[in-house]
């Protein structure tokens, strides 16, 4: 085993700890949210502000895990947002069916963005601007891509458009559930009912991406170019799952892009950093706003 890979598996054991600590929370806050379902897809919304923004989950994840410090800040009374999260197809209570992994004739996750775009056309918002995490901002990236009328600004993290030798290499090594921490795996036991079907997911997630590497390895590299929206990455440096070239790969092909490193930041770092996460992702919508 590489190097490379020793320290990226040691990180995402210590990381897996504090996810399972923070990425599953429970939504508490002064803002008032309303659950719906569009198309079969469960749905949160929260606030009433004009700027609508839509929160897009990463892998086996879902409204009510993966966002909890983003629909209690951007849904607060005041806050100028109206903030909309789904659970993608496949996923949390979007479900039956499980997921389909499909990497031919579409991939999954553009078809994850075209849901998105159907749910926010749903609920009455035809401008709005997207927050994508991991998966997430892969579907973020087809969504800007292919409906430039109606993506205002486009944020994401822990996303990769491609996939490399020593990626998959990661997700081989972790890919027996077994070995995450019972703090990981609770939550997604809650969510999908047994350790067995948590298992069946990862797995056939990891064999998506094998699939993806064997075809090419493009995820949604080919698409960065048609992005004309404003876009923010912001990198967690001490992502285990995401090496700085995947970053760079976005910096370098997306036009009109601005970086923000977090130096302690991992690939929860919405999570971990909630308060000037949000804090620099409303900065940027805002200046985006006026401009």
């Amino acid at each position: 085993m590489s190097l490379n890979v020793l320290r990226r598996l040691c990180l995402f054991s210590s990381e897996a700890v504090r996810v399972g600590r923070q990425k599953r929370s429970v939504i508490t806050s002064r803002s008032s949210s309303s659950t719906t379902s569009v198309n079969g897809l469960h749905c949160r919304s929260a606030g009433s502000g004009e700027h609508a923004l839509l929160c897009i989950p990463g892998a086996l994840g879902s409204t009510d895990t993966d966002f909890g410090p983003q629909l209690e800040h951007f849904g607060r009374d005041g806050s100028g947002y109206t903030v909309v999260s789904f659970d993608p197809r496949g996923y949390g209570r979007s479900r039956p069916p499980d997921k389909s992994f499909q990497t031919h004739p579409e991939l999954f996750l553009r078809s994850d963005a075209r849901d998105a775009y159907e749910v926010m056309s749903a609920l009455g918002h035809e401008r709005f601007s997207v927050l994508g995490w991991s998966d997430g901002g892969v579907a973020g990236i087809f969504l800007a891509a292919t409906r430039p009328d109606a993506v205002r600004n486009l944020v994401v993290w822990g996303t990769n458009a491609f996939i490399s030798d020593e990626d998959i290499e990661c997700f081989k090594r972790i890919e027996n559930v077994d070995n995450w921490s019972k703090k990981m795996l609770d939550p997604l036991t809650n969510v999908y009912g047994s350790l067995q079907n948590v298992q069946a997911m990862w797995s056939a997630w990891v064999a998506s991406m094998v699939e993806i590497h064997e075809g090419g390895g493009d995820m949604c590299k080919e698409e960065l170019s048609r992005i004309r929206c404003p876009t923010l990455i912001i990198h967690g440096e001490k992502d285990a799952l995401l090496p700085a070239e995947h970053v760079d790969c976005l910096q370098g092909h997306i036009g009109n892009v601005k970086r923000i490193d977090f130096p302690e930041g991992k690939h929860n770092v919405h999570l971990r950093f909630a308060e000037e996460f949000n804090s620099k992702v409303h900065d940027f919508l805002q200046f985006h706003s006026c401009s």
